[in-house]
Formats: C-alpha cells, structure tokens, sequence
C-alpha cells in the first residue's frame, strides 16, 4: 500500500522515482510510514502527503476551516489520547463519529474511539498542523498554535531591553523563533501566496499574505516576538540587524518540501518597527507557456511574428506586479536557442533561466541599466532584455542597439500601451528613431481565475450585455456569465490563480504616422484600434465570457464600465 502512495505522488507530479526510491530504502531500516518519512526528508509538505493520502484511500480531506470551534467530545476523551493519537472529532450524526486523523491507517486509534464513545468511527484525513491548530485551540487554553510557539521563548529574556544587538542574535537563533518564522513561510507557500507582509504597530503584530492580488489577514504572533521575528528574518537574508534606522534589501534561498525557493526581502523603518515584505519567488509556479499567460489566438500570432523579427524593441508595460517580466522571460525561452546568445540586464534577477546569462544591476557601485548595457553590447548579444526603462540614457542605448541589429525587450510603468509611446518621447526619444525601433507595446494586468470546482453560471440581463457590447446578444439568445462563490478548494474566495488580459500595439504605418504628427495617446490608441488593435478591457471580456473570470475583476483592473 505504501508503494502505491508512491507510485500515486508520482502520477500527480509531486515526487519523482529517485526521491521515491530513497525514502523506501530509508523506511526499510526504521519502519515509518512513508507519508512521515516525506515530510521528515523535506520532499514534499505535509499537506502533499494528506491529499495523496486522501486520493489512495479514498477518504476526504478536512480543510483547514473544516474543524470545530470547540471541544465536540469534551470529557469523553483526554486531550492527551487526542495529542497523541493527532485526531480531533469533527462532527458525531446519530451513531457515526467523523474524525480528522493524520494517520487513519493506525487502525488501534479507531478502535480506542470506538470503545471511549461507543460510536462507529468514520476516518477523514487532516493534515497534521490543521489538527495541532485545532487541538491548541480546544485545549490550549485560547493560545493559538502560533502563541504557543512564542511561549517556548524564555520569558524573562523576551521582554528585556531590544537594544542589545547581541541579545537580538540571540533571540534570533533560537528553536522556537526559528520554528515560528519557518511556519509563517510554510503557511505562506500552502497557500499560494506571493508576498508576505509582516507589519508591527503599537499593540499588535500583523501578519498578510498577498494570494491572487489580494492582501488578507493571517493568524499573527503576539507583539511581544515582532524584534525576535523580523531579527530572525534579517538573519537568515543577510542583513545588517543592528541596522533599524534604514531600509535594507536582501535574499533567501530556502529548500521546503523538495523545492527550491528565493525570497527577496525588504525592510523599511516605521513608527512601531521595521516593516518587512517577503516576496515569494518560486519558479515551478511559473508556467513559461503563452497560453497558460492568458495570450489568446487573437494575439498571440502577431507576439510571435515580432518575436520573429531580427531587430527592434519590443515593450511590455502595465503597474507592478501585473507580470510584466514572467512575460518577457517567456518570450526570451521562445528565442532561447543555440544559435543566439542573450544577455539581460535585471532588478533584480528573479528567475535563473538555463542558456541565458544574466546581469543584477548594483547601483552603489555604479553598474546601473545604462552601465551594463554599454557594456553587454560589446558581447555580441543578439537578444538584449533591460528590466526597465528608467531613464532617456537607458532609452537611447536601447534605440541604438536596435539600430544596430538587436532584438530589445524592456518594460514600462504606464497605463496602456499608447501611453508607453509617449512616455518614451517626453523622455527624450526622437520621434523618428522611436518609429524606427519600436516594433509593438504590449500591455497588460492579472485578473483572477475563477474556481472551476464552485463558479456560478448566471444569467446576464440584456442591458446589462447589450451595454457591454457582447455580440452574442440577440433577441432569442442570452448571455451566460460567472460568479465567484467559494468552496473549499479556493478558501471560500471564489478565485483560483491569475491569468492576463492583454491589449497588443503594433507599430503599423498609420501608427507611425500619428506620432511623428505629434498625436497625443488617444489618437495614437485611436490608430491602433482602427488597425486591429483588440483593448486589455476588450480582451477581459473575451475571458469573462468564456468563464476565466468575472466582470467585476476585469472592471477592477482596467477601471472601465
């Protein structure tokens, strides 16, 4: 049976033959279960081994909001058999009791119930830490599994004066601050979190993740662990700790369940503390594939014709964190070949790519965007990518490299794609160079997915659809939109991941006309549209009538009605 649990996480991508292999060379000699001895080994999460756990037997798997708010069995059984035995009742229907349990195949645990209450137990799977989160709060005294930890700190030595450096190193490098800042970060990945935000004020602590966009509130540690806790973080990133008076930037590689994560840090002083933000940085999360970005049939023919073309600049533009630069990394594994050398010029470097040398700008040092592509220009690139364009040195460098025969690709900070054109000329940039090397802006923004386990269909009214411009209004056909409702496997958001909406402006001849007659954004968009150009407000319709998202995210991101 275990064998099977290994052959199952291998089927669903979470292991490979290799790690599989050794774990049961392992289990042979000290007689664990497998599940256990894959999370002891860091190759997969405990809640990786619960869902294969679940599938390969056939049981549910409790959720993290699926346990009782208080005791269901109080007296009946000791919270010492519950701790020990890692169950927790969930709910008792006439004489079956249901019951989380991290390990249902202990079948002496169910017998022990059955004889302690007299009812017939009905196993689920719970995920370990949900069922120590639940125990603590049931019989910890209102103590959160999180408070708990940080009682574990030596009382009288947390509350002495923070001054002390040393102290604070201290602090830092015991068990239970090292526990407790490793369960934010794991918390953090189950997840799907991209950043956490750890924000200390004058009586509390805050804790938010960022999932899909959207910031929420997560269970925090007391106020009494913020200098243990951001001193534990600026450790383990390199950072100066006696250093509370200026923001510090700094990177954690860390290896959890099997995979590799960085994490860029950054710290800022605040009135209460230092504010840090963690940003998660995880590659296998990244699907470096047009279509998984949300590139549609309607535009991605016409990206990869300007992928095709030997020189030019290609933009990408949208605010930050819109995805700006997983879009130019899939572009530059599209071009990735043997026969064409790539450098770029990033800040930071996010993702390492196999095959493409890669550049972090070190403005202290003076190796700013300008510098390093004065210099990647004498190594014979034939594919240039600059994180951003800053500044009308940057700009110029660029337009001269496309002159010269380079493929450019860089991002901006502007609006929509029109926008980005004239940027780049009250920057600085001649209007005849900018129509000579510019060959298309993309701009974009992320809009949430839909849960496909719980989406709503709905039905639109007509004025709402004839208002929005749906072509498919007639007079004998109605629209079907989606709501997001929640569910278990979304957190009770409604949403599940992110995806693009996209709007593509291809310098044509008209377009090129309109700038060098000094137009202004919208007779620039005005061209565009007249040429084709499908709108980012467009194309978040496309998808909302193809049940990827809902009206309303595509309204909050492009702020049209």
């Amino acid at each position: 049976m275990t064998q099977y649990l290994g052959e199952l996480l291998i089927e669903q991508g979470k292991l490979d033959k290799e790690k599989l292999d050794r774990a049961l060379k392992l289990q042979k000699g000290s007689g664990e279960r497998l599940g256990t001895l894959l999370v002891q080994l860091g190759l997969l999460s405990e809640r990786d081994v619960a869902q294969g756990l679940a599938e390969q037997l056939n049981l549910p798997l409790v959720a993290p909001d699926g346990y009782p708010e208080v005791p269901l069995l109080d007296g009946q059984v000791t919270p010492e058999f519950l701790k020990k035995a890692k169950a927790i009742p969930l709910s008792l229907h006439h004489n079956c009791l249901s019951v989380a349990m991290a390990d249902p195949l202990d079948h002496y645990i169910q017998e022990a119930l059955e004889l302690a209450t007299g009812k017939k137990i009905e196993p689920q799977i719970g995920v370990p830490a949900d069922i120590e989160a639940a125990f603590q709060r049931h019989y910890g005294n209102g103590t959160s599994s999180m408070a708990k930890v940080v009682e574990d700190i030596a009382g009288p030595a947390a509350e002495q004066e923070l001054d002390d450096i040393q102290h604070l190193r201290d602090l830092a490098a015991e068990a239970p601050i090292i526990r407790l800042v490793n369960s934010l970060i794991t918390r953090a990945l189950e997840a799907r979190a991209s950043d956490i935000h750890i924000e200390p004020f004058e009586n509390r602590l805050t804790i938010r993740y960022r999932i899909d966009g959207v910031l929420r509130n997560t269970e925090a540690p007391p106020v009494r662990s913020t200098a243990a806790v951001i001193s534990r973080i600026k450790v383990m990133a390199n950072l100066n700790i006696a250093e509370r008076r200026l923001p510090q930037d700094g990177r954690i590689r860390l290896r959890i369940a099997g995979r590799e994560f960085d994490m860029r840090v950054s710290t800022v002083p605040t009135m209460y503390g230092e504010s840090v933000v963690l940003r998660i940085l995880d590659r296998t999360s990244v699907p470096l594939e047009f279509a998984a970005l949300g590139f549609t049939s309607a535009i991605l023919p016409t990206f990869k014709a300007l992928l095709g073309r030997p020189h030019g600049i290609i933009l990408v533009t949208g605010p930050t964190g819109s995805g700006k630069t997983t879009t130019l990394y899939t572009a530059l594994q599209t071009l990735n070949t043997p026969d064409k050398k790539i450098l770029t010029v990033e800040d930071p470097v996010e993702y390492q790519l196999e095959g493409i040398n890669q550049i972090q700008v070190k403005p202290q040092i003076g190796l700013t965007f300008a510098h390093a592509l004065r210099s990647i220009l004498r190594q014979d690139p034939d594919v240039i990518m600059i994180g951003e364009m800053r500044d009308l040195e940057t700009a110029r460098i660029s337009v001269q490299a496309a002159l010269t025969g380079h493929m450019v690709f860089s991002t901006l900070h502007t609006n929509d794609a029109a926008t980005s054109v004239t940027r780049l000329l009250d920057m600085g940039v001649e209007d005849y160079l900018l129509t000579s090397t510019v060959s298309g802006v993309l701009a974009q923004r992320l809009v949430r997915i839909l849960c496909e386990n719980c989406k709503e269909p709905y039905t639109a009214l007509p004025e709402l659809a004839s208002h929005l411009g749906f072509q498919q209004v007639e007079a004998d056909h109605s629209v079907t939109l989606y709501r997001a409702r929640g569910c278990e496997l979304c957190s009770g958001l409604g949403y599940r991941g992110r995806i693009c909406i996209l709007e593509l402006l291809v310098l044509s001849d008209q377009v090129r006309q309109v700038i060098l007659n000094h137009g202004d954004a919208t007779a620039i968009q005005r061209a565009a549209i007249a040429h084709g150009m499908i709108t980012m407000y467009q194309d978040g319709l496309d998808k909302v009538l193809g049940g990827l998202t809902t009206l309303e995210e595509v309204v909050r991101v492009t702020q049209e009605s």
